[in-house]
């Protein structure tokens, strides 16, 4: 993935617990600004299918299974690499596509090294994925590992206990632990939402974690009860508008967990250019992690091009 020339990783800054303190969030306006994304007609036809390959372009293609193989991984690549058939490409008018990154565990990292030789990012889950509760010696070594072995990515967890305690140093000092093990590698900070209880702490972790240098922040593992929904997803990108405003970084945003149809996929871009702007709107700015969401996205495409459906099995699953 290519950066823009003038693109800056965040630095981060000193911890300000006055302005995390003062975070404030209104629970019914974001649920009433989620149900107007919800109930409003969304963009059709050529719109559409343009909208759905900046989709393709911005998934963190993903496999975190405990049976995952090398051979499953090596599928997985070449299935980035060339998400759409070949017909639909040429039907689409496109040369090129491939989705944003893979992302897997640090033992299928070699694999996808093979297949992928440099061609796009790979993603490795860290620091004790999902749950977290591993020492911290033990989470910082797993980073360093990952990068060694070609993660130019990493997932982190954060301490959800450090946020439900209030204890914001303590998710600072961890975050800028993480970030210098990342390196050169950029860093996705995941909050597990569905963990945090309330919408004020996810906004609050989202600020922390930006103060100590997340170049992403992830609302998901993936394996919490409730993954990304869109009133968190709200108050996350207005987190990192206040935060580009009171720093002039950009930070990206990642949605995670249930997001697997091309109608959810079209909401979070709606969200991300409504909320944030079309600088947004960029793989190095904006991922959807996902696993089944690019078949329904092949389907849907393959229904704009030919006017028909297809069944989801004649598709290539990642």
């Amino acid at each position: 993935m290519t950066q823009p020339l003038d693109f800056k990783r965040n630095a981060g800054m000193a911890l300000d617990l006055g302005l995390v303190n003062g975070v404030k969030v209104n629970r019914n306006a974001a649920d009433r600004r989620a149900a107007s994304l919800a109930n409003r007609r969304t963009v059709k036809k050529e719109y559409q299918a343009a909208w759905l390959v900046r989709a393709i372009e911005c998934i963190d293609l993903t496999t975190l299974g405990g049976d995952d193989t090398p051979g499953r991984v090596e599928r997985l690549c070449m299935k980035a690499m060339r998400p759409l058939r070949a017909d639909l490409m040429q039907a689409l008018g496109l040369e090129t596509l491939s989705t944003g990154a893979v992302c897997v565990y640090h033992e299928m990292i070699a694999p996808a090294v093979r297949v992928l030789n440099g061609r796009l990012p790979i993603a490795a889950v860290s620091t004790a994925f999902p749950a977290g509760l591993s020492s911290m010696e033990t989470k910082v070594r797993e980073i360093a590992l990952s990068v060694a072995a070609g993660a130019t990515e990493i997932d982190i967890v954060i301490t959800r206990q450090h946020v439900l305690t209030g204890n914001w140093q303590a998710l600072y000092d961890e975050m800028v632990a993480y970030r210098q093990a990342c390196g050169e590698a950029h860093v996705k900070a995941i909050l597990a939402t569905g963990d945090l209880i309330t919408l004020e702490n996810v906004a609050k972790a989202s600020m922390v974690c930006m103060m100590a240098g997340a170049d992403f922040i992830k609302t998901s593992t993936g394996k919490e009860g409730v993954n990304a929904t869109i009133p968190v997803s709200l108050v996350m990108v207005r987190a990192i508008r206040d935060y580009h405003e009171l720093t002039g970084f950009q930070v990206g945003y990642k949605p995670a967990g249930g997001v697997s149809s091309a109608k959810a996929a079209l909401q979070y871009l709606t969200v991300m250019k409504e909320e944030l702007g079309n600088d947004w709107l960029q793989p190095h700015l904006f991922r959807i992690g996902a696993s089944s969401l690019l078949t329904d996205i092949e389907r849907q495409l393959e229904h704009y091009v030919t006017g028909n459906y297809s069944a989801a099995h004649r598709h290539a699953q990642p």
